[in-house]
């Protein structure tokens, strides 16, 4: 195969399924807690480096 794409079967016994509405929304969910957990320690850092005198810059 050319550029080593892959058409068609993944293989023997696998199919792609479309994941349910109830899987989508649990998925869904779950990225969204992972990325308020982010945006969390993201908020942390900033709030720790901004409290934080400048270290002295060295030439």
């Amino acid at each position: 195969m050319r550029g080593g794409r892959h058409r068609g079967r993944c293989g023997p016994g696998y199919s792609r399924r479309v994941p349910s509405r109830e899987d989508q929304v649990e998925l869904l969910e779950e990225r969204q807690r992972d990325l308020e957990e982010e945006l969390a320690d993201i908020a942390d850092l900033l709030g720790r480096l901004k409290d934080e005198p400048a270290p002295a810059a060295t030439t």
